[in-house]
């Protein structure tokens, strides 16, 4: 049996614990897999019930934290330098930016033959200033090459790393698109949808829109909520609105939507009559998007957006911003409309069609869940990475 060293960032909500959780049950008994990961931000919903509900045995890395901390980063390079020469792995696989780069060293450090390393989106625009990013970009460079290949989750991600940052040459990229178990979002929806709208007090003809995920500026919510403010001013449709999330921008956020005398209710101040809702994060998600009528997305960079893979696996209509990977996710037109990256005006008016057009709605949501729910499988997911690593396996012996 080969081992697996798989090393996350931390077990968050998103594409990365979902998919760390299906490859270390699924890819079971041929590889043996021990799960790693940084500690979560407070801000952050903790999936780990998701590895719990899995009978999966994980590790909390303590020092290894979102944030740069030179003093805590060495000490988690050598926690996990001290994993591997104790596990001693067949691979080395690591997702996301932090562990990327603690785990490759590592890995190299102590001449793991085979080093994978996933990109969940990544940092070069929309996150830091220029030096920074270059500096990311210098150090990616280097990473890459001492990887044995670099997964990207869609080919937009490919060209970019490839083309428009020169990470690596795009032969040394194979493109394993997020897997997820979809068929959840299809089960008991009357009675799901029923009870959400029932817990906020909705009407049949209330529209709900939602928004999920982090409360953080790369998400960019302060178009949404200027958007939902636009849009009241010509639309007849009564609407109720969703900010589903926590995070730093959370206090930014409830301070516009007061400037902007748009009325609110968050977990501590209820309000049922509220117009926008903070709901913080849930585990009830089925029952959130079975509940919601139109779901969007604002951010300003995204590798694959896992909210809209699960509306549309929901049968559900998107509305969002055309950036990183969400045109492979989402059909224009036919599953969701897309506007360009701070066009308030398009994104209002997109959200706008959808409020008012209620058969618009029922048939871009009606076709959703087949545009989403064989690409974006954790079958398929499992069968393609295990096929990566039977090659690369096979390569080195």
């Amino acid at each position: 049996m080969k081992k697996v060293l798989r090393i996350l960032n931390r077990f968050n909500i998103g594409g990365p614990t979902h998919n760390a959780t299906y490859l270390t049950k699924f890819l079971s008994p041929e590889y043996e897999t021990k799960l790693i990961g940084g500690k979560k931000l407070e801000s952050e919903a903790a999936f780990e019930y998701l590895l719990k509900e899995n009978k999966l045995d994980y590790l909390i890395i303590e020092n290894m934290n979102r944030a740069l901390n030179p003093i805590k980063d060495l000490k988690a390079f050598f926690e996990i330098r001290n994993i591997i020469k104790d596990f001693k792995p067949d691979i080395v696989h690591t997702h996301a930016s932090k562990s990327g780069a603690l785990g490759r060293l590592a890995a190299i450090s102590m001449r793991v033959p085979i080093i994978l390393h996933t990109f969940h989106g990544h940092v070069f625009h929309s996150y830091f200033g220029k030096l920074k990013t270059y500096l990311y970009i210098v150090i990616e460079r280097y990473l890459a090459k001492k990887s044995s290949t670099i997964i990207a989750i869609s080919n937009l991600q490919k060209d970019e790393l490839s083309k428009d940052f020169n990470i690596c040459s795009a032969e040394k990229i194979s493109v394993i698109p997020l897997g997820f178990d979809l068929d959840k979002f299809q089960i008991n929806v009357i009675e799901e949808r029923q009870l959400f709208r029932n817990e906020f007090l909705l009407n049949d003809d209330d529209v709900a829109i939602g928004i999920i995920g982090r409360l953080t500026p790369i998400k960019n919510h302060d178009l949404f909520i200027k958007s939902i403010h636009l849009a009241l001013s010509k639309i007849e449709n009564s609407i109720k609105v969703f900010i589903i999330g926590d995070g730093e921008d959370k206090t930014k956020l409830l301070e516009l939507s007061q400037e902007l005398n748009l009325s609110i209710s968050t977990l501590d101040i209820k309000n049922k009559n509220a117009l926008i809702h903070f709901t913080s994060w849930r585990s009830d998600m089925s029952k959130v998007y079975a509940g919601l009528d139109i779901v969007a997305l604002t951010s300003l960079n995204e590798g694959t957006p896992v909210t809209l893979i699960e509306a549309q696996a929901a049968n559900k209509p998107v509305v969002s911003t055309n950036v990183g990977g969400v045109r492979d996710v989402v059909q224009e037109g036919k599953t969701g409309l897309l506007s360009d990256s701070g066009d308030l005006d398009a994104f209002s008016e997109n959200l706008i069609k959808l409020i008012e057009n209620k058969d618009l709605r029922k048939s871009m949501g009606a076709v959703g869940y087949k545009n989403v729910s064989s690409k974006f499988s954790y079958k398929r997911l499992v069968t393609d990475v295990k096929s990566l690593y039977n090659e690369l396996i096979n390569e080195h012996t």
